[in-house]
């Protein structure tokens, strides 16, 4: 027999082909059909010589379904196939792990939250991702948190030998997780957990952005990633207010951003829809935000940093950190610290100012802060640096035309929209009232600073980069962009 080709008959009286080529399992149920399953969908493959039984178990995407299906062929083989039956389970076993650097059988660290988002979490964990890590043969510790802090306390003494950290919930968790390894007593070697979300919150950034638009509110395509993800290192940043250092992973927020996220709090049964209600809402108040910025400027060219972008994603290449810049450990030897702050509040030198009166600021790592809303479409892993988004004091037209394209990253191009990647960055408030979201989470509305820590956190992506493509606008050029500082970049003083 051809030992690529294997039959299995299957408990309904059906005998399923199945195929090994050179880049996918071809699933035959009836003549003439087959359907074409990726390696990397595949999440295990065993034969029981005692039953002859084989049993393989893939991911696949079903039309008209919000989530992709645990598909499970088992069955006994023919006598005249079983001597190589677990060869080829084997071999199955290799394209779909060891051929493209994937560790089998991982242990995974769970931590549901059963109160965030639409409180679906639970349900879900238990009817849609716990089998999924069951059958790929997953080692798996859950725990079911109980109060703001808890993974936090958590992820702090959390034992090293974890392959990664699944939180199910929103992104809070994942602010927790990192926080809790930001106090661990060996927090480098913490650090180098992946971590990867499962989407039960109300906004889900990190799922779009590792997971992309289409797929970043489905479970099962996140539990996937759990299982066969690949290890991506990820910028993080310390936010610092008051003497007290907070990691934060996405956003920080001030006036109108601040105020879709937290002044819709209590509509997160409405899940993501609840951000455009808040949007809307905050057009119609339309209040000023009333800070000062002041930032430490790395890039400030549109078109450089959308070319940036689309040559990463035209080569398909693994992000790799740059030459210019230098992680964490590089910087920081000893692994029971976390590295050491740069700028402070004393040392103006590089740092430009803006001046003018501004309805939001809004600076983070990743495209995606929620499925309608590409914010940071130039956002970059690894490079070193955090995007900051300013808007200055405009008419509410000027809002709505920006939001009109918003999610294919089109706010970007806004020229009412300033824009820069920058090494730090900092806030000082002018009025004592005000709206300040950290991650998705209430800060006090008080002077802070915030920097970058290079490839400090680790996260599974299946792609190696974000999943959001976005290139140079049509029409667009370098001559435009420099033409148009006078209006796209800061209007500042150094």
């Amino acid at each position: 027999m051809d030992s690529k080709v294997i039959t299995v008959n299957t408990q309904y009286g059906k005998p399923v082909k199945l195929t090994l080529s050179r880049d996918a399992l071809f699933v035959q149920r009836s003549l003439p059909h087959h359907k074409e399953i990726s390696y990397r969908q595949v999440i295990k493959a065993s034969y029981d010589s005692d039953s002859a039984i084989l049993k393989v178990a893939y991911i696949v995407k079903k039309k008209n379904k919000k989530y992709a299906s645990l598909v499970i062929v088992k069955g006994d083989i023919d006598e005249s196939q079983r001597s190589d039956a677990v060869q080829w389970a084997e071999a199955l076993m290799y394209a779909a792990y060891d051929a493209t650097g994937v560790k089998p059988y991982r242990k995974l660290r769970v931590l549901v939250n059963p109160h965030g988002g639409t409180k679906r979490a639970v349900g879900l964990f238990i009817k849609v991702v716990e089998p999924i890590f069951r059958e790929a043969g997953c080692e798996y510790h859950v725990t079911h948190t109980t109060h703001r802090g808890h993974t936090q306390d958590i992820t702090k003494v959390l034992p090293l030998d974890y392959d990664a950290v699944i939180t199910v919930s929103g992104d809070g968790l994942v602010h927790e997780v990192f926080n809790g390894f930001a106090n661990h007593s060996d927090p480098a070697r913490a650090f180098a957990i992946p971590v990867a979300p499962i989407p039960t919150g109300s906004g889900n950034g990190l799922s779009l952005n590792l997971l992309g638009p289409h797929a970043g509110f489905d479970v099962v395509m996140a539990a996937l990633n759990a299982v066969k993800g690949k290890v991506m290192k990820v910028d993080l940043f310390s936010f610092n207010q008051k003497g007290k250092r907070t990691i934060s992973f996405m956003s920080q927020a001030l006036g109108l951003m601040a105020d879709i996220d937290l002044g819709t709090e209590h509509l997160r049964w409405m899940g993501d829809t609840r951000f455009m209600y808040g949007i809307f809402r905050g057009i119609i108040q339309f209040k000023s935000c009333p800070v000062q910025l002041s930032f430490k400027v790395a890039e400030r060219d549109k078109y450089k940093m959308a070319q940036e972008v689309a040559r990463r994603i035209t080569d398909d290449e693994t992000l790799t950190t740059p030459l210019s810049a230098t992680s964490w450990m590089s910087e920081e030897s000893a692994s029971d610290a976390l590295p050491p702050l740069k700028y402070h509040h004393e040392d103006d030198d590089g740092w430009t100012t803006f001046d003018e009166s501004l309805l939001y600021v809004y600076a983070g790592k990743g495209p995606y802060v929620g499925r309608d809303f590409m914010a940071f479409p130039v956002s970059l892993p690894d490079d070193g640096l955090i995007d900051v988004m300013a808007m200055p004091s405009s008419s509410r037209m000027d809002i709505l035309s920006g939001m009109s394209g918003a999610p294919k990253g089109d706010t970007f191009w806004n020229p009412k929209v300033h824009y820069v990647k920058a090494h730090a960055y900092r806030v000082k408030p002018l009025k004592p009232k005000g709206y300040l979201s950290v991650d998705g989470e209430e800060f006090p509305f008080e002077e802070f600073h915030v920097e970058v820590h290079q490839g400090m956190g680790t996260l599974l992506s299946p792609h190696g980069r974000y999943a959001a493509d976005f290139a140079p606008k049509a029409g667009f050029s370098e001559h435009d962009s420099a033409e148009g500082k006078k209006n796209v970049n800061v209007p500042a003083k150094q």
